[in-house]
């Protein structure tokens, strides 16, 4: 998290960014640390930022922490992106249907930023209360929410806002974050005999309706992504009315069975190709580059009469390493990467663990997975590194421990003169044998 201090019309603010995330229910650490900012830093307002370009998922997070906090500014970014695409969104109707603030803004416009701060500010100063259209979810995990609320009135050192998320949890089941509710209001929910007994009366009604205590978070993440598509129904308006049809059918030819795998082996191997041929030639000018500097300095170490055994280690060793690493691995990380970013930008990394999900999941693993194992052609530094982006700890381990088995453009000329020495050595070896004996 970084802190920082704004001073807007005499008054000092202390802004506080948490990581970014689409969502509060799993496990990474990124998602932890804010949620329990949110909940155990009482902060005075908390400003949602959101993409006015897909504004349905993130109104996922939205509903998440309105659950957790009263004090929600929802800041609709990126609307310059929107026009672009023709999507229009109307802030005065998302408001409504909300129930808190909402305002718009082109984040690289700082005029834009001037409405954010006065809203921060009524809010903070409870000029404006915002009053949050919170989720109803079914009959059965509203009434257990109810009885698990009047239980918790009994600890006083819970706020009153967070009653009704944290009867959620009891229902949900998740140890993790009651612990931490535990921890820092030291209180006993988990061991607590009555909670237990309403918690289970409420599993047998849901496991009556269907509902067993593994799919109770699907149950209650599918109630809060319906609700959010109801209210991109009817606050979103595609001024391009073909936008959103052609959108779809993009999808569905990227996704499909059939076409959706020779496309992405297409573009696997265009970047690839593009990568692996593209960067000789850079290659080769630092290479030339360099080695005519390393002659110059071989000759200014002859001509100040440096000892042998130390130009060697400096120049020969040393100066030489250096030179032919960035000369090998710099030009191929220097295309890869951008072109990758590039695929980022276009939506379709998503779509390919979306693709490769099935396939995971069979070797107990996450689509994700298949993103950093990508990245790690480039290097495998940034595929490890990417992991973090797996939600769950056991999954995010299996990938950092075999995305190291992935070539990146380090290894890519180690294993290419082994295969050149021993496989073409071999395959010449087969074919004299074959010769001889016919």
């Amino acid at each position: 998290m970084q802190p920082g201090e704004c001073f807007y019309k005499n008054n000092k603010f202390l802004l506080v960014d948490i990581p970014g995330t689409y969502s509060i229910m799993s496990n990474s650490e990124e998602e932890e640390i804010a949620r329990n900012y949110i909940c155990f830093g009482n902060p005075d307002a908390t400003v949602v930022v959101v993409d006015a370009t897909c504004l349905e998922r993130n109104l996922n997070l939205v509903f998440q922490i309105m659950e957790i906090t009263d004090n929600i500014i929802v800041c609709v970014n990126l609307l310059d992106e929107a026009k672009k695409k023709k999507i229009k969104v109307d802030l005065e109707k998302l408001s409504k249907e909300l129930g808190v603030p909402v305002v718009g803004t082109i984040a690289r416009k700082k005029k834009s930023l001037d409405k954010l701060k006065d809203v921060i500010l009524k809010v903070c100063s409870k000029e404006i209360i915002p009053t949050p259209n919170k989720i109803i979810y079914s009959d059965i995990i509203e009434n257990g929410i109810k009885k698990l609320e009047n239980k918790l009135k009994n600890y006083k050192t819970i706020p009153t806002n967070l009653i009704r998320w944290i009867s959620l949890k009891i229902i949900d089941d998740d140890e993790k974050i009651l612990k931490s509710i535990e921890d820092n209001f030291s209180i006993s929910i988990i061991d607590n005999t009555f909670i237990q007994l309403i918690k289970i009366e409420i599993l047998n009604k849901l496991k009556a309706a269907s509902i067993t205590s593994e799919n109770i978070k699907d149950t209650v993440v599918s109630t809060i992504l319906k609700q959010s598509e109801n209210i991109c129904k009817t606050v979103i308006r595609f001024n391009d009315k073909n936008y959103s049809s052609r959108d779809r059918k993009i999808d569905k030819i990227l996704t499909s069975k059939t076409f959706g795998f020779p496309i992405m082996f297409l573009f696997l191997g265009l970047i690839f190709w593009i990568t692996i041929v593209g960067a000789n030639y850079p290659s080769q000018i630092l290479f030339s580059l360099f080695s005519w500097f390393q002659q110059k300095l071989i000759d200014f170490s002859n001509f100040v009469h440096c000892p042998l055994w130390l130009s060697d280690m400096l120049i020969n060793g040393v100066y030489q390493t250096i030179t032919w690493i960035i000369s090998v691995m710099l030009p191929p990380m220097a295309i890869f990467f951008p072109l990758f970013t590039f695929l980022e930008d276009l939506g379709y990394l998503p779509r390919i663990a979306f693709n490769m999900d099935g396939f995971f999941k069979k070797c107990c693993c996450t689509g994700k997975q298949m993103i950093t194992m990508c990245m790690g052609f480039g290097c495998n530094a940034a595929g490890c590194v990417g992991c973090r982006i797996i939600n769950s700890p056991r999954e995010r381990l299996i990938a950092i421990l075999t995305n190291n088995f992935v070539p990146c453009n380090g290894r890519f000329p180690l294993l290419i003169s082994i295969a050149t020495i021993f496989i073409a050595g071999t395959m010449q070896g087969i074919r004299s044998i074959y010769y001889i004996y016919y």
